[in-house]
């Protein structure tokens, strides 16, 4: 093929710059509860990441790639133009890669699949609208909009169930550990219990995302045995280990943590007071706003008395959650590596194969060398670039705790499995950040930086458009120079 050596390279360069990207955005995201809750250093959270991400793309990543990520393009379009489909693939590696860039430079979480996705898109309409009339193409059928639509209610689905997972988690800790009178002792009766679902869950999670890659394709019967069996020897291990942390410190739950849960029943009640109010009569609606306005100030009292809600019982509690925390981020690591990885070497393979061949290639081989291109493309870029994005998920939308970043994390990777075996379209990333805001509403409303929550909402709709049109510019300017 004509300029193959310089395809050769710009494929190689546009495949790493894309795994940088993802590295910068996807893996930060995915680490930031960790790092912003204090479990982990930003140093060690890049050092674990690394190690799990490389050794989740190397390993597990796939050695087939489909051409067309997602079969969002009809296949059939771009047979018997090889050349132009080269240009598409480089294009959208070279388009998602810089709306990932542009992403990641102001905090925004995105989702790396729906970058290239869109970019796709963007050059496959394009290539139907400039196709010869003889063809007969048309960019209404040459996308697959069905596949479309389910990203688009990914947007939906996947926040709204993690974060009613976190949430209803989230509040079950609260009270039956922080809300205790010994909230120490309320975790140690309880972790075994707790390492167990974990356990099975994050095992599930492996094997439906992190191993799917490695023909281990188990139903979900033998997996789940599996699965609770690890949950069962980790419970065991986790209630020998509880039973020595002495308590030595004092364990009555601290008074701030006591008016933090009477501030959230006095909300309640104001809440109830309201609904009374609106459906009384005009004197018992007086006798009300005196009843609400009390409240008030007690709400306002309470708030003043607060004060610092730590101390040494309960620093010891979260101490535990970090075990979990780290535990939940490493299998979400090599879970990542091994699947997202492919939005780098999917393209970046599918060229390569081409060049080869001669012809287009529906599905290509990825070498070993491409999936270590992809991994340490991945790590480089978590090392240089991700702390923008740990910043937004780990401080930005909510304050986290061990505790709060490990219920985020356990959210996700519970949604992950129940979507998967349902066969709901998600985005991992738009169900970590769901879970997270999900944490924070379980604290209250003014718990959440509104802001921050408006602008990922609206990096999220415009992630596949804005692939689109990156990719449309630079499969013109590719074409002028090789089509």
């Amino acid at each position: 093929m004509e300029h193959a050596e310089i395809l050769w390279a710009l494929a190689g360069i546009f495949g790493f710059y894309m795994a940088w990207n993802i590295g910068a955005n996807d893996v930060a995201n995915a680490m930031g509860t960790s790092v912003g809750s204090g479990a982990l250093t930003l140093r060690r959270a890049v050092i674990i990441a690394a190690v799990l991400e490389f050794a989740g793309a190397f390993l597990a990543g796939s050695k087939v790639s489909d051409t067309v990520r997602k079969g969002i393009v009809d296949t059939d379009l771009f047979s018997g133009d090889p050349t132009a489909f080269i240009c598409g693939m480089l294009a959208a590696l070279l388009a998602a890669g810089a709306w990932l860039q542009i992403a990641s430079y102001y905090g925004w979480p995105v989702s790396t699949t729906h970058s290239i996705v869109g970019a796709i898109i963007g050059f496959g309409i394009l290539y139907a609208i400039e196709a010869p009339p003889e063809r007969n193409l048309s960019w209404t059928t040459a996308i697959h909009w069905p596949k479309v639509g389910q990203i688009v209610s990914s947007w939906v689905i996947s926040p709204l169930l993690s974060a009613t997972i976190s949430y209803l988690t989230f509040k079950l800790l609260l009270k039956n550990i922080f809300y205790q009178k010994n909230p120490l002792e309320a975790t140690k009766r309880l972790a075994p219990l707790l390492v167990f679902i974990v356990m099975t869950i994050l095992t599930l999670t492996m094997v439906f995302k992190g191993l799917k890659n490695i023909d281990l394709d188990l139903e979900l019967g033998p997996a789940l045995l599996i699965a609770m069996g690890v949950g069962f020897a980790s419970a065991i291990i986790a209630a020998v280990l509880v039973r020595r942390i002495k308590v030595t410190d004092p364990v009555e739950s601290s008074s701030g943590h006591k008016i933090q849960y009477q501030e959230q029943s006095l909300q309640k009640a104001r809440k109830h007071l309201r609904r009374l109010q609106d459906v009384s009569d005009a004197g018992t609606q007086e006798e009300i706003a005196t009843l609400l306005k009390g409240a008030e100030d007690l709400g306002a009292r309470l708030e003043k008395k607060r004060g610092p809600t730590d101390n040494p019982a309960l620093n010891k509690v979260e101490k535990i959650f970090i075990y979990l925390q780290i535990l939940s981020a490493c299998f979400v690591a090599f879970a990542h590596g091994s699947n997202d990885v492919a939005n780098a070497i999917g393209p970046l393979s599918a060229v390569l194969q081409t060049i080869e061949d001669g012809k287009v290639a529906l599905k290509s081989t990825v070498a070993p060398e491409v999936l270590a291109l992809g991994g340490l493309g991945i790590i480089i870029g978590l090392a240089t670039w991700g702390w923008r994005v740990m910043e937004t998920v780990g401080r930005r939308i909510t304050e986290l705790t061990p505790s709060r970043g490990f219920t985020a994390e356990f959210a996700a990777a519970t949604t992950i499995v129940l979507a998967t075996k349902l066969g709901l379209p998600i985005s991992t990333t738009h169900t970590l950040v769901g879970a997270v805001v999900g944490v924070g509403l379980a604290r209250g409303m003014g718990a959440l930086n509104l802001n921050t929550v408006r602008d990922i909402a609206i990096s999220w709709v415009i992630t596949v458009p804005a692939g689109a049109i990156f990719a449309m510019i630079f499969y013109k300017i590719l074409m002028a120079f090789f089509g």
